[in-house]
């Protein structure tokens, strides 16, 4: 199976759906879903500092033997490390856990107001030295992404966001995609709130598909990247079975009058 890349600013390509690990915080749990993700094909894994669980992902993808060349890895500089003298301790201290020389992606975890603009530089510095080999943000917005606009040497690969059918945010995709930058998708299954949507339901029956997959192939369509988790095996190897269809035109219409600007996690829309 070939997963679909997408090319950013920096010339690298990154996987199209991802293994995400927020709340997966049992040393064995989180290590067993990584091999089970592994083996179904997942080697885009999405991490933080805030998630507590980097040191099981370096154990799991050690001890599985994955080799690091064929593997895309994102940490994120949690709230609590964006100070100045903090950033780059704390991303080294990351890739101690990670048991690995760097990351593929390195992003600040949310826009927070007194830190962002020192914290971005230290990520600059970090990119520089190859630790991080792209660097980004998350729940950024685009009053935030215009902030950055005229005060930063590097411009941001990624934007991770939550996004969903029913929290599209077509004005933001736009605007990365016209600044190039790449938009990645938390929260993609809407926390399973929607697996009884009739909209959703009649999909399944012509494409043959979950209600799961329908929901993750249309960020596929979209052009989006997709960041989903799991801890059970049927489900891992489920949410990777979504590249031999795709959806018409007609469906993403359908589809797009779903979107009611419906957050389940934290909204960084008002955040100066």
């Amino acid at each position: 199976m070939k997963i679909p890349e997408l090319k950013l600013n920096t010339g690298a390509k990154i996987p199209q759906i991802g293994f995400g690990l927020w709340r997966n915080t049992s040393e064995k749990e989180c290590k067993d879903s990584v091999k089970l993700a592994l083996k179904a094909g997942f080697r885009h894994f999405d991490d933080a500092q805030v998630y507590d669980n980097e040191q099981f992902v370096g154990k799991a993808l050690k001890e599985a033997g994955a080799k690091r060349s064929e593997l895309f890895i994102t940490t994120k500089i949690g709230t609590g490390h964006m100070w100045w003298t903090d950033v780059i301790p704390s991303f080294e201290e990351s890739l101690k856990k990670l048991q690995m020389d760097y990351v593929d992606l390195l992003l600040l975890h949310f826009p927070v107001t007194e830190q962002r603009g020192a914290a971005w530089i230290r990520l600059e510095q970090i990119y520089a030295t190859g630790k991080a080999k792209t660097i980004g943000v998350s729940n950024y917005t685009i009053k935030h992404l215009k902030e950055m606009k005229n005060h930063v040497d590097i411009w941001p690969a990624v934007n991770q966001v939550e996004m969903s059918v029913v929290l599209q945010q077509p004005e933001l995709v736009d605007y990365c995609r016209a600044n190039g930058i790449v938009v990645e998708a938390y929260t993609p299954l809407a926390e399973g709130l929607l697996f009884d949507n009739p909209t959703l339901k009649e999909l399944t029956k012509k494409y043959k598909k979950s209600v799961p997959q329908i929901m993750l192939r249309w960020c596929i369509d979209y052009g989006v990247v997709a960041l989903t988790k799991s801890v059970h095996a049927s489900r891992i190897k489920e949410n990777l079975d979504i590249f031999d269809f795709a959806l018409d035109a007609s469906d993403m219409k359908k589809l797009k009058k779903l979107d009611k600007n419906f957050r389940t996690n934290w909204d960084p829309t008002n955040v100066t």
